[in-house]
Formats: structure tokens, C-alpha cells, sequence
């Protein structure tokens, strides 16, 4: 077997990230879990969850005590770059090829995946994948198989043969080609005969799907696989230089000036669209090469044709959305082509399904794509959560990439046979366009629909009650606000902590981070007596994830003063904050809402003080009382497509910025309430709460995750009928008893 040596390995892209010191303390596993955290650290070597790595060790069976060789490959659904020792399958080598045996043929190579079980070591509750055969039934101690899009691309050449046979002469390599055949033990057996046939190659390239490499020791297995992927590079990248400006045909469009400003304009609107089944969460793109490729000639070509690799298309779908639009053109004309695209992208994805389903098939999934290609402006990626949308946006940058390589390396009239044409389909049933070679839509469809993906989904945890949701939270950096936004969190929401005090919101994000994730959190700076900043708050939570299904306002202000007297200033100001503004802040919301087109909800924070007149407190009261009508307003006025709701809390004490040491100091001292000048903050504060517990009929202080309880209950799916009400968040205080 031909291999790399250290002194041979000369990277121009790649980096050698290999410490020998630490690989020295390493036991056999760990090494393979330290290789393929190295391998999955660049996505120019495979994809997010893609890629496969696998070790042939020596292991002591625990129940003869003998030496035995297990197979410890990637478990289903993993990732390589975060991968841990327990993601690791491990399989009686043995077993696993004695499945040879019992296996009966392409059409029913699934059943073998039903024996993987039979085959585990040590009650690995780690399920193997479907590589698994595609590593057990090579003859090498570690091996790697990963998606870099140069191997991708030479791979889906319609000259890939020609082009492989050039590269080993240039670099000294054997690599060996075999046609398309979808990953599975058919695959598995394939390239165990191609290896007994080929005893010098050096690695395998997978017609249409990927790259093969190994090696008799960690070291050398991931010095073979990161040189010859540095030297696609080189070669592939040598191709795209000579074309220049002609790559995919040349260009068609320019991209906008204000690219960036329209399509954050574009963006809830085309979230609303395409989430018609589901909600989704999006990124944006206008990378160089995202703008070369939906600008050019050829763009709208290959994306119909289209991606090759099966890890590309189970996230980005068999083909993206190409708006046919150009970018002279105005909003609404890109709106109206929009909804023209995605009217005929329904309609052909029901036929694609329709066309190759069979009576076992899994039903239909979301009909809406998941990437939106425009010209002019970039890409819009789509998923479950904000993590999702950029993955997914990634994979099509690869498939970008890729059409970009095999575009390149295009010379003369494509072959006759196609060399990924094999057992599995015929040439006929693949589609070319300047040299690129398409994935045919029935072995797509076995891939998207093959009922081992399907397990793979179910096994997936099942979402939260606000997945898919995304919440605007006004007044997040302390108090009610806070304890809502990691509530919202902990319920699966990707949330936008807004606040006056920018520092107050970052540190309540990074808590809320911790819940989430730190892609599904931002925060935001806002004065919601301002219509512009209420305008650049919504537009960052459009940016950050593609509109906004949830509103909640917890800010408001007490006017105080050492003398009890209220200045008309602070009257004034006092019901700017807490009425004018909540319509303010609801009326810019609005526009988005209805550009977005989908079921959402508002939730504001009123106060028992609304319906309970006292002394002392009538400019705070008075703005409560106008508050809670404003929900009512807002309510009649907004529906149906926004629930408006508010909750109507007593004396929050805890947490509050309404209540700093001297307001609690002056309230103690108001209810002859005895204290010590030298108590903390704290121990005031639940002084002062504990004498407001006692005024109602369940006698608890009210806390601010009472009030996060009630708001989130409001804006989220168990109140979907439910619009116009105020929620008491009171302890029962029968002054505030409506009658």
C-alpha cells in the first residue's frame, strides 16, 4: 500500500495539526477520537455531521478473555470535529463479516443493518451507521472517509476518470474510482472487491459521494488523508484559475450595492413563506462565492440539476429554490417571483415524491425549500433552529464549491458512459451540465427517503414547546425580563434579549447562552420611547434569525422623588414609557408582522395598580390602567393574526430596578416596617416582599418567575385562543378583584 511520508507532505491549504506529544498519551480509541476531531475541524475536509472515521483494534473479549479485532467506527448521527470516545460504535470485526454470508443482495441490504446489533461489542449502546460495512470490509487499520469538496467535485465529474488518472501521475497517488452506489453494505462489498483488485491503491474515490483514505497508524491514516485532499485542492484549484470569470458560463447579474439592506427587508417575509408547514429559523450569505454562482449563467442550471453528494442534500434538500428574478428589479417584484418560485417548487417536489415513493416509503415531508438561492443578493438558508439554517447553509456552499470544481475541470465533450453510472443507475439516468454530474432523482429520493434516515430523524429528541419560536424580549436585562428570557430558552425559543442597559442584556444573553446555546441567543440595545431604535432592535433580530414570533415587553418606570411630589416631567415621562411606548413598540412589530404573514403573539406588563386606586402612586397607576385597555385595543385591532395579551403582576420586589435601596428604604420606613441600616440590598428587598405577601390571600411574594410562568403561558401554543386577557399575577389580592 502507497502511503505519505512525513518528508513527502508538502500543504498549500491545509494544516498538519497532528502533536505527537499528546497523540503519545493516548490509548487506541482516543487516538481515533483525536483524529477525527482533527479531520472535523475544517470544513474543507468534511462537513458537519459528515464524514465517517473508523480503527480495526485489539480488544480483550469479556467473556473469553481472548484477544479480539473490534471495529471502532462513528456512531449514526455523529460529528466528527465534536466527537467524545462514547460516540464511537464499536463491532465484532468477525461478526460483521460473517454478515457477508447471510447477506442476500442489493435489495435487501437494509436487513443487514438490523444485524449491526448482533455484531456489538461490550453492549455498545451506540448505533452503528450506515458506513459501517464501507470501513469493516476494507483491509486497513484506520480509515477515513470524508466529503472535502475537491474530492466532491472530481468525483462528479462527467471526466472524473480521466481527471483522477491525471492527478495520481502529477502526484504520485493510485487512487482507484467506484461508481455511484448509495452507502450501505452493497457499497461495503463493492469496495472490498475493488481493494482485491487494486492491492497498490491508495485510496478510493465514490462516484458522486466522497473520498476514501487509510493507514497502518493513526498518523499515517491522517497524514495520507489530509495531504491527498490538499492536493485536490491544488489541482482543482489550478482548473478554476484558468477559467477566471468564465466559471459557471460567466456572469449574468450584478450583485446589489445594498444587497444586505434589501435582503434584511426581504427576510420575514420569506421565513412567513416558506414556513406553510412549520417554522423555521434563517441565515443569510452573500459569500464571494455564493454571489459568483447566483449571478452567473450557469447558476440557475446547476441548482435545478441539483446536488451530488448524499450528506449535501439530506439538509439541503434535492435542489434549492433559484428565484428567477433580476436584481434591477424592486421588492415587490422579487416578492411576487418569490411566491411564483415557490408555487412551481411545491408542485415539483409533490411529483418528485409522488414519482418514487413506494407503499413503505415514509409520508411526504416539508414541501418548502431549505435554500433559496437569489441573484443579487446571496443565499437564504432554512432549519429547525438557528444552528440548523447555518449548517444547512454551509452544505450548500460546498455543493457550490463542488459544481464550481467540476465545472472547471470541463474539457471536450463528456463521455459517452459516465463513470459514476454503475449497478445502481445507468448513464441515461443522470443529468450533466458543464461537466457537473447530478445525483438522478430516484437515487436522491432513496437517500432523503430511505427508512434508515427516517430512524435516524426519530431518534432525534423531540422539539420544545417554543422550538422554531423566536422572542423579542423588552426589558431582558434584569428582573421579570430575565427570568422570562431563560425560560423562553429552557422551552426551546431562540431569543433576543433587548434592554436600555446594553450591558444588562449582554450579561443576561450569556446566562441564557448557557441554556440554549450560544447561537440561538443575541442581544440587542433599545429605548422603546424611540421608534428608530425599536426599528434597529426588530431588524437585529431579523438578522440574527429571520423575523419574530414573540413580543414581550417587561420595561416600565415608578416616578419617585425624596418629597413623594410628582413633577409633571416625570408624569409625563412616566406614561411615555409605560403606554406610549408599548404602542410604539407594537406598531413597528406590526409591519413586520404582517410582511411575515404568521400566526404570532404580543404579551405586555401591566399591574395590579391598574384596578387598585391608592395615594402616592397615581401617575404609575394611572399608566398601568391605560396599559391594560391598550391590550385590549391592540387585541381588536391587530387580530387575527396577533394574540395580544398582558399579565397584571403585584409588587415585584425582587430583581426589579424599580425598586433601588432608597425606594425600599422610604416603603419600609412608610410601613413602619423595622430594619437594619446595615442589611444588604437583598435582605431589604425580601423584607419589603414578605410585608406585600401578607396582603394577600396566598401570603407568597410574588417572584419574578411567576410572571415569566404567566407571560410565556400567554405567547405560547396552549393559549392559542386566547387574546385580549390580562393574566393577575398577584398572590390573590382581593383589592384587585375585578367587578
Amino acid at each position: 500500500m502507497a502511503s505519505v511520508t512525513e518528508t513527502q507532505t508538502t500543504l498549500h491549504y491545509l494544516k498538519d495539526l497532528w502533536d505527537d506529544a499528546l497523540a503519545a498519551t493516548l490509548d487506541q480509541a482516543e487516538l481515533l477520537r483525536y483524529r477525527s476531531n482533527l479531520l472535523g475541524s475544517d470544513l474543507r475536509i468534511t462537513n458537519f455531521a459528515g464524514g465517517n472515521t473508523s480503527s480495526k483494534i485489539l480488544e480483550i473479549d469479556p467473556l473469553t478473555g481472548e484477544k479480539r479485532e473490534v471495529l471502532w467506527v462513528k456512531g449514526s448521527g455523529g460529528d466528527l470535529g465534536s466527537m467524545k470516545r462514547g460516540g464511537l460504535a464499536t463491532l465484532y470485526l468477525e461478526k460483521l463479516h460473517a454478515l457477508e454470508q447471510l447477506y442476500r443482495g442489493v435489495d435487501f441490504e437494509d436487513e443487514m443493518v438490523d444485524m449491526y446489533p448482533l455484531c456489538t461489542f461490550k453492549n455498545n449502546p451506540v448505533a452503528a451507521s450506515i458506513d459501517t460495512p464501507l470501513h469493516g470490509f476494507l483491509p486497513f487499520p484506520h480509515v477515513d472517509h470524508l466529503h472535502p469538496d475537491w474530492g466532491i467535485a472530481l468525483a462528479a465529474s462527467a471526466n472524473g476518470l480521466e481527471k483522477m488518472a491525471e492527478f495520481n501521475q502529477r502526484y504520485g497517488h493510485h487512487l482507484v474510482w467506484v461508481p455511484w452506489q448509495r452507502p450501505g453494505f452493497e457499497l461495503g462489498i463493492m469496495m472490498k472487491r475493488t481493494i482485491e483488485a487494486n492491492p497498490a491503491c491508495d485510496g478510493i474515490v465514490l462516484g458522486g459521494h466522497g473520498l476514501f483514505t487509510w493507514g497502518n497508524t493513526h498518523r499515517e491514516s491522517y497524514l495520507n488523508t489530509i495531504t491527498i485532499i490538499d492536493q485536490l485542492g491544488q489541482f482543482v484549484n489550478e482548473h478554476i484559475a484558468r477559467r477566471g470569470d468564465a466559471i459557471f458560463g460567466g456572469v449574468r447579474y450584478q450583485s446589489r450595492e445594498d444587497r444586505t439592506k434589501l435582503a434584511m427587508e426581504l427576510f420575514p417575509y420569506l421565513r412567513g413563506q416558506v414556513s406553510s408547514n412549520r417554522r423555521v429559523i434563517g441565515s443569510y450569505s452573500d459569500l464571494p462565492e455564493v454571489l459568483r454562482f447566483a449571478n452567473s449563467k450557469d447558476g440557475e442550471a446547476l441548482a435545478y440539476l441539483g446536488t451530488s453528494c448524499p450528506d449535501h442534500f439530506i439538509r439541503t434538500k434535492i435542489r434549492p429554490l433559484y428565484v428567477k428574478w433580476d436584481p434591477s428589479g424592486d421588492l415587490a417584484g422579487l416578492k411576487s417571483a418569490i411566491a411564483d418560485g415557490l408555487k412551481t417548487y411545491r408542485k415539483e417536489y409533490a411529483e418528485y415524491y409522488k414519482t418514487h415513493a413506494e407503499p413503505d416509503s415514509p409520508a411526504m415531508r416539508d414541501d418548502n425549500p431549505s435554500i433559496v438561492v437569489i441573484p443579487g443578493l446571496g443565499m437564504f438558508s432554512f432549519g429547525k433552529s438557528k444552528t440548523e439554517s447555518r449548517i444547512t447553509g454551509e452544505f450548500y456552499t460546498n455543493a457550490i464549491h463542488v459544481m464550481e470544481g467540476a465545472s472547471a475541470m470541463a474539457e471536450g465533450v463528456a463521455p459517452k458512459e459516465l463513470p459514476q453510472a454503475g449497478p445502481a443507475a445507468p448513464t441515461s439516468a443522470f443529468k450533466v451540465h458543464t461537466n457537473y454530474v447530478a445525483l438522478p432523482a430516484l437515487e436522491a429520493f432513496r437517500i432523503e427517503y430511505w427508512k434508515l434516515e427516517e430512524a435516524k430523524i426519530r431518534r432525534q429528541p423531540a422539539e420544545k414547546q417554543l422550538s422554531r419560536q423566536i422572542a423579542v424580549i423588552i426589558g431582558g436585562g434584569s428582573g421579570i425580563g430575565r427570568e422570562v428570557a431563560l425560560l423562553a430558552a429552557e422551552r426551546g425559543a431562540h431569543v433576543v434579549v433587548a434592554d436600555r442597559d446594553l450591558t444588562g442584556a449582554e450579561a443576561v444573553a450569556a446566562e441564557t447562552k448557557a441554556v440554549a446555546g450560544k447561537e440561538h441567543v443575541t442581544s440587542v440595545s433599545v429605548d422603546i420611547r424611540s421608534r428608530e431604535t425599536i426599528r434597529e432592535a426588530i431588524a437585529k433580530a431579523v438578522q440574527a434569525f429571520g423575523g419574530v414570533d414573540i413580543l414581550i415587553n417587561t420595561a416600565a418606570i415608578f416616578p419617585a422623588s425624596p418629597d413623594g411630589i410628582i413633577t409633571d416631567a416625570q408624569w409625563a415621562l412616566t406614561l411615555e414609557v409605560n403606554v406610549t411606548a408599548n404602542y410604539l413598540l407594537a406598531d413597528e412589530a406590526t409591519k413586520l408582522f404582517r410582511d411575515q404573514g404568521l400566526p404570532v403573539s404580543v404579551v405586555l406588563t401591566s399591574s395590579a395598580n391598574a384596578v387598585v386606586p391608592k395615594r402616592g402612586s397615581e401617575a404609575y397607576d394611572v399608566s398601568k390602567a391605560a396599559l391594560s385597555h391598550l391590550v385590549r385595543e391592540l387585541a381588536v385591532g391587530l387580530a387575527p393574526l396577533v394574540r395580544v395579551n398582558g399579565i397584571s403582576p403585584a409588587t415585584v420586589v425582587k430583581g426589579s430596578t424599580m425598586f433601588p435601596r432608597d425606594r425600599v428604604v422610604a416603603s419600609l420606613t412608610k410601613y413602619s416596617i423595622p430594619f437594619e441600616s446595615t442589611a444588604s440590598d437583598d435582605e431589604l428587598r425580601n423584607q419589603l416582599a414578605g410585608y406585600y405577601a401578607k396582603r394577600t390571600l396566598t401570603h407568597q411574594p410574588i417572584d419574578p418567575k411567576d410572571c415569566a410562568e404567566a407571560i410565556l403561558f400567554l405567547a405560547g401554543p396552549a393559549a392559542r385562543c386566547t387574546t385580549g386577557h390580562l393574566i393577575p399575577v398577584d398572590g390573590g389580592l382581593t383589592e384587585a378583584f375585578l367587578r
